[in-house]
């Protein structure tokens, strides 16, 4: 016997009643949760954003055939010229500081112990700028170490070497000041008191206690190179340190010079060729980054003392050029 279903019709051939209403999934306490809860409208995962990179690019002049085994990466005989004058004024800066510093170079030494690494590590931190006083901004802001405060650097112009980044504030200066609180002394903090160590270890160990947040390769290598020179601690680079930046423009201009990108023969290229010119490898630092930069733009990090002849002299012997061309090697 046929049955009939509450709309009146067959209820095989009934259309209303043949569709199933939605069945709610059970959760996982074992009741029903509402169909429409059943599934989760799709989210699609935010792009990732793209960082901030600026890329510049270094001018090149152009090939005139030069070929030398100590810079392989350069072509230009002008080019080569221009790097015997950088390392001739580096050689010289480097020389000043220990003689006879200028401006701030020369209270920080004076002072010694903790306020003179203080002033030291504020030089290499904030950078002189260039001008008729690369030092005024961080006169104005410098403050004394055994007062425990930190310096006030809104609005303080920073030099072109300069570590600080005004987005992260004073973060970098109260973990420095913090770890060397810690330690009990600045130079214990940097690890540069440690009698077992050779005046090259000690360096290399400051270098290391020095990746603070925000403290790049630049004024870190200052730094201990600026604290070396005016004999605030008992330590002296054995190389450029630059596999701790690869971004870093002393970095990267060491690389087209050399010739090559992987950090441990650039190490030793950079240090055979401070060899053969007769400079401090710590003179390569400044040198590299000046000969990157527009001619006439050079970065004195304040000093001011004229580029050594006599290493001039060396260099161009090294690169094989002369005032008039290259030479024969």
């Amino acid at each position: 016997m046929p049955t009939f279903c509450r709309h009146g019709r067959l209820e095989a051939n009934c259309p209303i009643c043949s569709k199933k209403e939605p069945v709610a999934p059970r959760s996982r306490s074992g009741g029903r949760r509402p169909a429409a809860a059943a599934k989760s409208p799709s989210r699609k995962r935010p792009a990732a954003r793209a960082g901030h990179l600026h890329v510049r690019r270094m001018a090149r002049a152009q090939d005139d055939g030069y070929d030398n085994w100590a810079v392989p990466g350069l072509r230009a005989t002008v080019e080569a010229g221009r790097l015997a004058d950088e390392l001739a004024f580096a050689a010289a800066r480097l020389e000043q500081l220990r003689a006879d510093p200028p401006g701030l170079y020369a209270d920080a030494a004076a002072a010694g112990g903790e306020e003179g690494l203080w002033l030291a590590f504020l030089i290499a931190y904030l950078s002189p700028t260039e001008g008729e006083d690369p030092f005024a901004g961080i006169a104005a802001a410098r403050t004394a170490w055994a007062t425990g405060e930190l310096p006030d650097l809104e609005g303080v112009a920073l030099g072109p070497r300069a570590g600080h980044d005004p987005a992260r504030g004073l973060a970098t200066l109260t973990a420095y000041r913090a770890r060397a609180e810690r330690a009990g002394s600045q130079a214990a903090a940097l690890a540069a008191d440690e009698s077992s160590l050779n005046p090259q270890r000690r360096f290399e160990r400051a270098f290391e206690r020095l990746s603070l947040p925000g403290l790049r390769r630049a004024p870190r290598y200052e730094f201990l190179v600026v604290a070396s020179r005016l004999g605030l601690l008992d330590a002296e680079p054995l190389s450029l340190l630059l596999g701790a930046d690869p971004t870093d423009p002393t970095v990267l201009a060491a690389k087209r010079i050399l010739g090559i990108g992987d950090a441990i023969n650039l190490q030793r290229r950079a240090g055979e060729l401070a060899s053969e010119a007769g400079v401090p490898i710590a003179a390569l630092d400044l040198a590299f980054i000046n000969w990157s930069r527009p001619p006439g733009d050079r970065i004195t990090a304040g000093a001011t003392a004229l580029a050594d002849a006599a290493v001039r002299e060396r260099a161009a012997a090294v690169l094989g050029v002369t005032d008039e061309g290259p030479v024969e090697n």
